[in-house]
């Protein structure tokens, strides 16, 4: 893998994360797999039907293919397209349900954004302010940018897209501050940033996959569409900030460093701004604000986002470069979010995901006149199975349970279905999330660090975050 930094020149690189995997790994960890994949696929059918040993076989090949990136993360995704389509494990539309959902189109309009704002050069103007904003100390700089990485939330609804975005900026500050390859301040820098940008946003509706999946299955279920401001008032306060206070500070504990060199900075020129970046600007504020203004005319996310980046590939405008649609997206991100969605709908299909569901109310001490105990308890639900799956799994399984759970918990439905939201957004491994594997591929980042963060994150907020974030629900009266 090469440690080659970019530019600001080209921040937004032309290949997906797929393409900076090695293919020298061994051949053995990948016969493990199968064989694993064909024992687990043996012992479910003992108990399940053939069908469900199927799905949980494509679920344990498919998580650990992309856990270890033994092969390129698209590959997983397209076969698992071929084998369920083949053995009709479930139907077409399910199957290919991915690519039928407003989250995939917010990953494709956040790559739009990005190719845009590389093109027209904004993403210089970015790295100025930003060098112009950073430098004081190490810890000053971590803050600021795992605060400005959350910023980019409410405006790029895409969590891999605003990866693809700020990491490759970061790598260049980090260049630019002294701050080598191997060291902590590369490695607290990149991390604030994908962290920053990731974390937070599960408490901002449009923001994240996971959470743009509970909505659009909550309203299709259950016909109680979600508003952008009461989910926001839920969740941003401790699941937002306060996890943002708790990422920076794991970074600064487990990643110290000396403050940057103020001498290896190097600026960048100062230059009026353009008619394309104030164009550009016009439609990404647009953008924002219908989605800030969902309640009043319910237009999906999704569709907001495709139809601001079919206006920044108009060509008579100069937005973006007549290659972007053949060479500036990233295909390989884009079939793995693919991917993850079908695999989650392929899962809640088949029922496996309700067995799962079924045997965990069934083992577990609900009770009706315990409402903290059962929020926390279907948290603890959620979070197993986003483990066992993945963090777009969690919707895909549980909220066809939510009423279900709601009449064996005596808590509202929408109490159920946001103690989803508190697991999703509580990550305890990398690989249940694409864009910190983005993270990991763009910003050449250890695994272990990575993980480092994960786990302390984790503990943190089911210690601390997650009783006072219950006792928040109880002042808005959710219980």
């Amino acid at each position: 893998m090469k440690n080659e930094s970019p530019s600001p020149q080209s921040i937004l690189p032309t290949k997906g994360i797929v393409d900076k995997i090695p293919t020298t790994n061994p051949s053995w960890p990948l016969y493990l797999i199968l064989a694993i994949t064909l024992v687990i696929s043996s012992v479910c059918y003992q108990f399940l039907p053939l069908s469900q040993a199927l799905v949980a076989g494509l679920l344990f090949i498919c998580i650990a293919l992309w856990a270890t990136s033994l092969v390129p993360a698209y590959w997983p995704a397209l076969s698992l397209f071929a084998f369920a389509t083949a053995t009709q494990l479930a139907p077409n539309q399910v199957i290919f349900s991915g690519f039928q959902s407003s989250t995939f189109w917010l990953v494709f309009s956040g790559m739009v954004f990005g190719a845009a704002i590389s093109h027209t050069r904004l993403n210089i103007r970015a790295t100025r302010l930003l060098m112009v904003m950073l430098g004081n100390s190490y810890q000053g700089t971590i803050i600021k940018i795992a605060a400005f990485a959350m910023g980019l939330a409410f405006l790029i609804p895409s969590g891999v897209g605003r990866v693809v975005l700020i990491i490759p900026i970061i790598a260049t500050l980090a260049d630019h501050f002294g701050y080598g390859a191997d060291s902590n301040g590369r490695k607290g820098m990149l991390l604030a940033a994908a962290f920053g940008t990731f974390l937070p946003a599960f408490s901002i509706l449009p923001a994240n996959a996971p959470n743009m999946l509970l909505s659009g299955m909550a309203e299709t279920l259950y016909q109680t569409p979600f508003s952008y401001w009461q989910y926001l008032l839920l969740h941003f306060p401790l699941l937002g900030l306060g996890k943002l206070v708790v990422t920076v500070g794991v970074i600064l504990w487990l990643f110290p460093d000396k403050a940057p060199s103020q001498t290896m900075a190097v600026s960048i020129e100062e230059s009026a701004i353009t008619k394309k970046e104030k164009t550009l600007l016009l439609i990404l504020c647009s953008c924002f604000a219908f989605w800030f203004t969902d309640s009043l005319h319910h237009i999906s996310a999704g569709w907001i986002g495709l139809m601001a980046a079919l206006i920044c590939l108009w060509p008579r405008l100069g937005l973006t470069g007549k290659d972007t649609i053949d060479k500036g997206l990233q295909y390989g991100t884009l079939l793995f979010a693919a991917g993850i969605i079908g695999l989650s709908a392929i899962i809640a299909d088949s029922g496996l995901g309700s067995v799962l569901v079924n045997y965990l109310t069934q083992a577990i001490p609900f009770s009706p006149n315990a409402p903290l105990l059962n929020l926390s308890l279907l948290t603890f639900i959620s979070t197993c199975v986003a483990v066992v799956t993945n963090l777009a799994g969690v919707p895909a399984i549980m909220t066809p349970m939510a009423e279900h759970l709601a009449e064996v918990t005596g808590l509202s439905s929408n109490a159920v279905l946001m103690t989803q939201v508190l697991a999703f957004s509580n990550v305890l491994l990398p690989y249940q999330a694409p864009p910190l594997i983005t993270a990991i591929a763009l910003g050449k980042l250890s695994i272990s660090a990575v993980t480092k963060v994960c786990v302390a994150t984790f503990v943190i907020t089911g210690l601390i975050l997650l009783p006072i974030n219950f006792f928040w629900w109880h002042l808005l009266a959710m219980f």
